[in-house]
């Protein structure tokens, strides 16, 4: 064993989540010791987000609190005590920034005195919804300090690293904050599936008196391995399995789902059977669905499912209106759904420093919390040419008509709203995590004669955070520019409600070391430490207003 930049204590004061709706303070929480291959972390600071409201409520049924089928040794899992899947008490909290400070003997790419940002999202580490998260079905940082496994925060295939090193100079508050804009991150830029999966699993459903068009000309990747047919016996000269109805599909099952028909009832069924990543594509032929259609909006942020369509006859049209990505371009008009919360802040934050010239608007039915938005997002329209602007929707309609939707709320009717009233070829953003078994009903007819194409992501991926930290690093990004409110560990369920009643405009961050300071916003500080507010600028957080703060509230 390795040991020590400090001497551990046996207990630690930690949040736990024990049941829905059910948050515990618990200062006896154990602390573990580290085994063989076991990783121990002192946690510095870590921030509250969104994300934590919907394990909150949904605990066990939170598509991330599920027990890990495959991508892990369940031998590994029997002997790591973070791992808490399903009705388990865990520990919530996903942003942070930890300090290393004692390995197991078998430890191999970490060492003591590492400073770490977090990946929480492992994705090839999966539940039968989603993926394995720390935070969710492994303990994350609402608490003092954290047990690591190097066998899991190494990724599989690639070999890097879900801890990822962060300079030991920047305030941590300001370190723990890049995974949140990592994810916001991720949303933009996420590679995109614009063929047939290759060596995938597809299915064909054509409807009586419809031919096949345009299947084979899509496939520029390459051909898939298995292709059931309902309703036709032959494609295109490329060799079928056919089964005899719908009925007969398996959940989850293929990885592209190809319908040549306007039945809404089958498209319903096709919505169950499209599996993780997978791509629906619906061939009208110059007809219309027969009615609007439940489509499981939850899965296109959890489970990264796409819906694409043709007015047409030829199924490679629609791949064609898929993008590389989810990026803003130049000149688009952009609507932000929810701008005045911590999230809709930093999207806003990104749209107008991109480099070019776009619109935003921010809608939110908080005018306080639109004011703070206001304050950050106008200086930064002026300085790059840009046009901002806020909106009270409670009060004031918007226009209808923008090339890109960004929605901040998990609300299924926020996604069929864009589609009714969004621009011809407009993107649509649900970054806000609906739950994932939620359908909404959508107008499909319009979503394909306009060629919109609605995409979801979850969490963010190494190489996302390994940007934003190079940004923040070097100056170009101050990750810390959200933040709203400072907590101990005994203001972190205060902070929690602060957020579920959307109380403060931008983000709360906790220091688990402050087991007894509680939730103040930054506006408040000088009541309570006003050497610390004399080291905000310009009423945001520092590197010195942090180091005071450690100092002055143990």
């Amino acid at each position: 064993m390795e040991q020590t930049m400090s001497k551990i204590p046996a207990t630690q004061c930690a949040v736990q989540l024990v049941g829905p709706d059910q948050l515990r303070l618990n200062r006896e929480k154990p602390v573990y010791k580290p085994t063989d291959h076991q990783i121990l972390a002192k946690v510095e600071a870590m921030g509250l987000c969104f994300s934590d409201l919907k394990l909150l409520h949904q605990f066990s049924e939170h598509a991330r609190k599920g027990e890990i089928v495959s991508g892990i040794d369940g031998a590994i899992l029997d002997e790591y005590p973070a791992y808490q899947p399903g009705d388990k008490p865990t520990v919530p909290g996903h942003e942070c920034v930890c300090r290393i400070i004692e390995i197991g003997s078998k430890v191999k790419k970490h060492k003591v005195g590492d400073r770490c940002i977090v990946q929480s999202d492992w994705r090839k580490i999966l539940t039968a919804a989603s993926n394995g998260a720390f935070g969710y079905n492994f303990e994350g940082a609402l608490q003092e300090y954290i047990l690591f496994d190097e066998r899991i925060v190494i990724e599989p295939g690639t070999g890097d690293k879900y801890l990822i090193p962060v300079d030991s100079e920047c305030n941590a508050a300001a370190a723990a904050l890049v995974e949140p804009w990592a994810c916001v991150e991720c949303s933009y830029v996420n590679v995109e599936r614009q063929t047939p999966k290759a060596g995938g699993r597809m299915l064909v459903v054509v409807d009586a008196g419809r031919k096949v068009k345009g299947l084979a000309e899509a496939m520029t990747a390459g051909k898939p391995a298995m292709i059931d047919a309902i309703g036709v016996s032959a494609v295109e000269g490329l060799s079928v399995n056919p089964l005899c109805c719908c009925g007969e599909l398996a959940s989850e099952a293929y990885d592209d789902i190809v319908y040549f028909g306007t039945k809404a009832e089958t498209i319903e069924k096709l919505n169950d059977a499209l599996a993780r990543n997978g791509i629906i594509n619906i061939v009208l032929g110059g007809g219309k669905i027969d009615r609007e259609v439940e489509v499981g909006v939850g899965r296109l942020h959890y489970g990264l499912t796409r819906w694409i369509g043709t007015a047409g006859d030829n199924a490679a049209d629609s791949y064609k209106i898929i993008p590389a990505n989810g990026e803003v371009k130049a000149g688009n008009s952009v609507i932000v759904i929810g701008a005045g919360g911590p999230m809709g802040q930093m999207h806003v934050i990104r749209a107008l420093c991109l480099g070019f010239n776009v619109r935003v608007v921010g809608t939110d039915f908080d005018d306080g919390r639109l004011a703070a938005l206001s304050a950050k997002a106008n200086p930064l329209a002026a300085k790059n040419g840009c046009e901002f602007e806020a909106v009270n929707t409670g009060k004031t309609p918007v226009e209808a008509g923008f090339d890109y939707y960004s929605i901040m709320a998990p609300v299924g009717a926020l996604v069929a709203d864009a589609i009714v009233h969004a621009k011809p070829g407009a993107l649509i953003n649900i970054f806000a995590g609906i739950p994932a078994p939620v359908k909404q009903v959508l107008d499909l007819n319009a979503y394909i004669s306009k060629g919109l194409f609605m995409f979801g992501t979850s969490g963010s991926l190494i190489g996302d955070m390994i940007i934003v930290r190079d940004k923040m690093e070097s100056g170009l990004l101050d990750t810390g520019c959200s933040l709203d409110a400072v907590s101990g560990i005994a203001g972190a369920i205060d902070g929690i409600e602060a957020v579920k009643n959307r109380t403060m405009a931008g983000k709360i961050v906790v220091y688990p070391e402050l087991s007894n300071m509680p939730l103040i916003p930054l506006n408040k500080l000088a009541e309570k430490y006003p050497t610390v507010a004399a080291k905000l600028k310009h009423g945001m957080w520092t590197t010195e207003a942090e180091k005071e703060l450690l100092k002055v509230a143990k």
